[in-house]
């Protein structure tokens, strides 16, 4: 499942490199906003469905002035139900600086809290950083 919007042509094109990337074998489900509502309608206990990224998806809420904790809850309610076997791709924002604008700040807030009720439910989560992965959470 992908969450991007090609808002202008540098993410167009990185969107076109992804689907060029991933050829005819993957079925991509676009849901740059209603991401649990996909979840849900395309969950099959024989699937593996990847959702690239929860970052972007947080930051098309964000943009659309959507109810984020509302979403949140929208989001973890579905991962709960479905019986496909779901791996969730986000971007850790919390590691850096803290940014100089409200806007900013937000986003990496909610961004934290997103991943830490996530991490809460989920079986495994791994950390990959400079091209390795770290077992953050393993059952």
């Amino acid at each position: 499942m992908a969450t991007a919007q090609p808002a202008d042509a540098e993410m167009a094109d990185r969107i076109a490199r992804h689907q060029a990337d991933r050829g005819e074998r993957w079925r991509t489900v676009e849901a740059p906003i209603e991401l649990p509502q996909a979840l849900t309608k395309n969950d099959d206990v024989r699937r593996v469905i990847l959702v690239d990224c929860l970052t972007l998806w947080l930051s098309n809420l964000m943009l659309q002035d959507r109810d984020v904790i509302a979403a949140r809850g929208d989001l973890l309610s579905a991962l709960k139900r479905v019986d496909a076997t779901v791996l969730l791709v986000t971007n850790e924002v919390g590691m850096g600086i803290v940014p100089d604008n409200a806007l900013a700040r937000r986003f990496r807030d909610e961004a934290g809290r997103l991943h830490q009720e996530i991490a809460a439910c989920a079986d495994e989560v791994w950390l990959i950083a400079a091209g390795l992965a770290l077992p953050l959470k393993n059952s």
